[in-house]
């Protein structure tokens, strides 16, 4: 069943995102980036896969939440975008109709009950290892080297 795995983010509007930042950065040792910070860790199931959770601080005046009306947003990773949209759509839910695709994977947007905008993010499948060419073995000569 698609369904969420776990929080991928957390976006919020202030009014200065640099200053949040700063601030972050100098008394929690937060190292943050342009558009905040981002925390690694590995997955529970399968320590190889590195997740990410990203904290980030916007601009009060960002239209990326939008329809939202409220300060906040939470991404959710997902482990299949189309089925969770799709669960969405037939429980009446506000589901965007547009879908981004990056290489680090593809992202939907829809409203929970409360009117909070909430970003579906599906990481790319990890590559699977390509499985060795078998080596044929030559019959050997009768001769010595």
């Amino acid at each position: 069943m698609a369904r969420v795995t776990g929080i991928g983010g957390v976006f919020y509007k202030i009014d200065d995102p640099a200053k949040t930042m700063a601030w972050y950065r100098e008394h929690l040792g937060v190292e943050t980036e342009e558009f905040g910070a981002t925390f690694h860790w590995r997955e529970k199931t399968n320590p190889r896969r590195e997740g990410l959770t990203v904290w980030s601080p916007m601009e009060r005046g960002t239209k990326y939440f939008d329809p939202s009306t409220l300060p906040f947003m939470i991404n959710f990773r997902v482990d299949d975008l189309d089925g969770v949209l799709a669960r969405l759509r037939a429980a009446g839910a506000w589901v965007d109709d547009k879908i981004d695709e990056y290489d680090y994977g593809r992202f939907g947007w829809a409203l929970d009950p409360d009117g909070v905008r909430i970003e579906l993010w599906e990481p790319p499948q990890p590559k699977r290892p390509r499985p060795r060419a078998k080596r044929s073995r030559r019959p050997r000569s009768g001769r010595r080297r």
